[in-house]
């Protein structure tokens, strides 16, 4: 008989694009009895030997499977089926505590003034009720313990995913201010990793459960045994755990009382299919979404590429500053600001400045590093004053500074450096080296170290020739410095332009035309020719600019029927 028993009771993952709700589950138990399973090899056999006749066996089919042998029941997604424990607990209003427990006493009084529930073995907990993140271990690992053959021990993360609470309850307080654990575990040990090794998704679950006490017997807690578990992300995925018969062998379930009952369980997918009709409308639904949100973005983003004016260098960076290491003391953050030369300018509300946030170090090799992955962006306009002009002579600078800030408000300087923005576009990682100014004497490193304050430059720029220098030379003799660390930066930068139109270029080539066409006498006339082509150009540029895009994708669509 071993070989009449489905042992494959592992989950099965779907993925369906229709809403969980309409979800059927067909669940049937069945007590394995002698007469039943004697019923049963005797069908076999006798369906076997067709040719020498049939038999009826109704009496011994009838003996074995009526009365509270079996049960067949059609469960939907997260429908409520009360067990007999729940039964006589709910009738008891003074038991209610929360506004579910209530409800399900309405509903409990409602089913016992009609014609009762239509369940009696068969029940269920869905995602609200307070047993679904209660279950015991030994009732989740069901599949290893009561539907197979051959028992198997759970791994440490199944063990550990079992007292997982999927939900709200994890978050739970002891008084409305103190947590039960740490947010944060800054110093985090061994053990606290391994234990907190989990996967907490956030799902909703669904368990099936059959009462399998003794004829007479229901509503026994330690005979409630987990059939069915279901659970669903809410982006299309169902696990079930165990897998659907599919036509094969029904589980059997084995109870833990002293007779050792031997239950059968099948589970089938009973949710109805779509009819080929709905499925086209709904499929012509989807296409009209998916084309109404293209339209929609095609129309925030428009038709034409925005390209800068002619001659205008439109230069776009969006940089990261990386981290810091190498500098003397922890808790850094850094000021910085943008230095425009001459011909560059930026949009009004474009800021040209920024700090980042404090950041303390940590130590990786031999170097204390502070990371700090702060986000920046920049935008400027380069216009070209001659037409010639084939570089930019100047690219703008970003000039830092970084400092300390400890817990006793003692505020230093660790050092200053800058940031020559790349001539070429693409992604670029800069690391720039720092340094500071140095005072001499015991004083001024007495002061740096117990108060704060040092030695400071009263204009960033002179970390690099100034702009508004007009020397030919930039002396710093006498000046001390001392370097401290580095700063590294990350840099995607864009560059956008229009070349001139040469007018000079132009006309060599009209006169080249003119050359071919066979005279200067005909300059005339080639140029009015051109001049009207050039405003009709325009004219019909502008009508077109002011029809509708609907129009205008109408006509096209048109225009493509007619060509085909």
């Amino acid at each position: 008989m071993a070989d009449c028993w489905n042992t494959d009771t592992g989950e099965a993952v779907f993925r369906s694009r229709d809403v969980v709700k309409n979800l059927r589950i067909k669940v049937r138990i069945e007590r394995v009895t002698s007469t039943a399973a004697l019923s049963q090899h005797l069908q076999q056999q006798i369906l076997s030997q067709q040719d020498r006749g049939a038999i009826e066996l109704e009496t011994l089919t009838s003996q074995g499977q009526t009365g509270d042998n079996e049960e067949e029941i059609v469960v939907g997604w997260q429908e409520k089926l009360f067990s007999q424990y729940e039964m006589e607990l709910f009738q008891n209003e003074a038991a209610c505590q929360t506004p579910l427990d209530r409800q399900y006493h309405t509903e409990v009084k409602a089913l016992n003034k009609n014609k009762g529930r239509r369940n009696h073995r068969i029940f269920t907990y869905t995602d609200h009720d307070r047993y679904t993140d209660c279950l015991p271990f030994h009732q989740l690992q069901h599949s290893t313990e009561l539907l197979t053959t051959t028992k198997s021990s759970p791994t440490f993360l199944a063990e550990r995913m079992a007292s997982v609470r999927h939900r709200r309850q994890d978050r739970r307080t002891m008084d409305c201010s103190i947590p039960k654990t740490k947010i944060i575990n800054w110093e985090p040990t061994e053990e606290f990793v391994k234990s907190s090794h989990v996967v907490n998704s956030t799902m909703q679950t669904m368990h099936i459960m059959g009462d399998l006490s003794p004829p007479g017997r229901l509503g026994q807690k330690e005979n409630e045994c987990l059939l069915v578990t279901i659970k669903t992300d809410g982006c299309g995925t169902v696990i079930i755990k165990p897998d659907f018969n599919k036509g094969k062998e029904p589980y059997r379930i084995v109870t833990n009382g002293e007779k050792r009952e031997v239950w059968r369980l099948s589970v089938e997918n009973v949710s109805k299919a779509m009819k080929p009709e709905e499925q086209e409308r709904e499929q012509n639904m989807y296409k009209d979404l998916y084309v109404r949100h293209k339209e929609y973005l095609n129309s925030l983003v428009g038709q034409d590429f925005e390209m800068p004016p002619v001659g205008i260098l439109r230069y776009l960076m969006n940089g990261e500053i990386v981290a810091a290491k190498g500098f003397e003391y922890d808790n850094l953050y850094i000021h910085f600001f943008m230095e425009l030369p001459n011909n560059w300018s930026s949009l009004p509300f474009q800021s040209l400045s920024g700090v980042t946030q404090t950041c303390r170090t940590r130590t990786l090799g031999q170097e204390n590093v502070a990371f700090f992955s702060f986000p920046f962006s920049f935008e400027a306009f380069y216009m070209c004053e001659k037409e010639s002009e084939e570089s930019v002579p100047q690219w703008p600078v970003l000039y830092f500074k970084v400092l300390s800030l400890d817990s006793w408000q003692r505020y230093r300087t660790e050092g200053y450096g800058y940031l020559l923005f790349p001539a070429t576009p693409g992604k670029h990682t800069v690391t720039c080296h720092t340094w500071r100014p140095l005072q001499t004497g015991t004083v001024s490193a007495l002061r740096r170290f117990f108060i704060g304050g040092s030695a400071e430059l009263e204009d960033l720029s002179y970390v690099r020739v100034p702009g508004t220098f007009k020397g030919e030379r930039l002396s710093r003799f006498g000046f001390c410095t001392e370097t401290t660390g580095s700063v590294t930066f990350n840099l995607h930068c864009v560059q956008q332009a229009r070349a001139f139109v040469d007018a000079a270029l132009l006309k060599k080539r009209r006169q080249k035309v003119f050359d071919q066409l066979g005279g200067f006498s005909q300059q005339g006339a080639v140029c009015t020719i051109l001049e009207a082509f050039q405003r009709a150009r325009r004219k019909m540029q502008e009508a077109r600019e002011a029809l509708p895009r609907d129009l205008i994708n109408n006509t096209s669509q048109l225009q493509i029927q007619s060509s085909a």
